[in-house]
């Protein structure tokens, strides 16, 4: 009888432990680099676990938290931009969370209006260049369309990469709805490969397999912070930056609520926010010292303007014309 009250007892403390235990599902680059940093000053904080589980790039994550709408399995869910966000709350599986923190915001329009999401960090896109094979890189889209560019860049799929998505609304930013397809019917010939992810992107362009590839307005700080060069230099176009603000939101029917909240207050912290530029390589949220590095990265003083409410209602038919053109022979 005493064994069996044991065994009870130690399978309720088991249940008790795994209750606490805050799950977060992310990319695999936030997963591999700042989690690693930050997340074991949070555990400490609350004397509790932070199970993180990392799926591709963020629209893989997203389409993870809608399959498993019915019976969540995650409490938070780190890293959807601006369009991925309309998407998760028409999908209707994020709950609503204002932080005390938001205050210290230090650009009014990256906070979400919805009350869905909270930004933790922010940056340009641009088309990022080996500079040590290409000495006069495109500056505009049309540029880009040159066939001296032929088979030379690398782009993200926008179905499950939030950098993929960026650029292609980027596109639609300057081109428009109407037009954007047949921008991108010529440059199929630029492209040499379309990746998941930005992590499969980069690892091509460190390889020496490509010289160009879409990815952010910080690499310059990145490339003089990791080789002491600027190997690796960006370019935004001169049709204007497309800005991409990343979010965390509690996923609803989160089973941790208090703890979720908890978290993204944490990432509005001091201690996460240091961590965000030579990690995400974007720019803080709120006011910390930047690195010296930053120096390198592109100032922008043009923004193409995007209708988040169109995307909302016009995405999906989006991916699906642009997926139809890219595998058209």
């Amino acid at each position: 009888m005493k064994k069996l009250v044991l065994l009870v007892l130690i399978l309720l403390a088991g249940v008790l432990f795994h209750a606490e235990d805050l799950v977060v599902y992310t990319y695999d680059s936030f997963a591999s680099t700042i989690a690693v940093k930050t997340i074991p000053i949070f555990e400490k904080m609350y004397n509790v676990k932070v199970k993180v589980l990392s799926f591709g790039d963020a629209g893989s994550v997203l389409s993870r938290i809608i399959l498993e709408k019915e019976s969540p399995r995650a409490d938070v869910i780190v890293g959807l931009d601006q369009a991925l966000l309309k998407k998760a709350v028409n999908e209707q599986v994020l709950e609503k969370y204002q932080s005390p923190k938001l205050s210290n915001i230090v650009l009014e329009s990256l906070k979400d209006s919805s009350g869905f999401g909270t930004p933790y960090d922010y940056g340009a896109i641009a088309i990022v260049y080996n500079t040590e094979s290409i000495d006069e890189p495109p500056t505009s889209f049309e540029e880009l369309l040159n066939t001296r560019w032929k088979r030379s860049l690398v782009v993200e799929d926008p179905r499950t990469s939030s950098t993929g998505l960026a650029f292609l609304l980027w596109t639609i930013g300057v081109y428009g709805e109407e037009n954007f397809l047949n921008y991108w019917s010529h440059l199929k010939d630029s492209i040499l490969t379309v990746t998941p992810g930005w992590d499969e992107a980069f690892n091509l362009l460190e390889l020496g397999e490509t010289d160009m590839m879409v990815s952010y307005a910080t690499d310059g700080a990145y490339s003089y912070h990791e080789y002491g060069t600027l190997k690796y230099m960006p370019i935004v176009m001169e049709e204007g930056a497309f800005v991409q603000v990343e979010y965390a939101s509690i996923v609803k029917g989160a089973t941790n609520r208090d703890l979720a909240e908890k978290f993204i207050d944490f990432l509005l912290s001091e201690d996460f926010q240091r961590e965000v530029p030579l990690n995400q390589w974007m720019y803080p949220v709120v006011e910390v010292e930047v690195p010296e590095a930053f120096e390198y990265a592109l100032k922008i003083d043009k923004v193409v303007p995007i209708d988040y409410e169109v995307v909302s209602k016009k995405l999906d038919t989006w991916l699906d014309s642009w997926a139809e053109l890219m595998t058209a022979r």
